[in-house]
């Protein structure tokens, strides 16, 4: 009866990736295409560049700068994964502009990437974007197709 005063809480996810917007199940890989670590969505990249998608404080840069961990102001986390099994390139090809403690503004450059190293290396440069802490979410609005660091990807609706 009172679900009318409640406020939903809604958290918009920029692109960071210039590309392509796909679902999270065409990820070559079963961990993210399963949603095992949380739902998502994930990219074709054009461009060997990884933004920010909100604002927030990166958590995580993992020591090969293939992955970023970064948790929002509405302690949403997100994990952004560089391509899939690059974590065997050991960091070749990968340069990172931020770390861990460092606030961060939407469409901020985290790491840059070789993308014709990893395609030549790594099973694919498809970028999952993780929501690892499903348990705060409501639902998911997905917007796929052709995409910019200024498009909105995702519209995640809080509990």
């Amino acid at each position: 009866m009172f679900n009318f005063f409640k406020k939903n809480k809604k958290i918009e996810i920029k692109s960071p990736i210039v590309g392509k917007a796909v679902p999270i199940t065409e990820v070559p890989d079963d961990v993210f295409a399963s949603k095992m670590m949380g739902d998502g969505i994930a990219f074709e990249p054009s461009e060997g560049v990884l933004y920010a998608p909100v604002d927030g404080e990166i958590v995580q840069i993992f020591p090969t700068k293939h992955a970023v961990g970064i948790k929002t102001t509405g302690d949403l986390e997100i994990l952004l994964h560089i391509g899939v099994d690059t974590v065997n390139m050991g960091g070749e090809g990968f340069e990172s502009f931020v770390s861990a403690g460092d606030r961060v503004k939407a469409g901020q450059k985290l790491v840059t990437f070789n993308i014709d190293l990893i395609k030549e290396k790594a099973k694919s440069a498809i970028t999952p974007l993780i929501i690892t802490n499903m348990d705060k979410i409501e639902s998911l609005d997905f917007n796929y197709g052709d995409v910019n660091k200024d498009t909105t990807v995702l519209t995640v609706n809080l509990k």
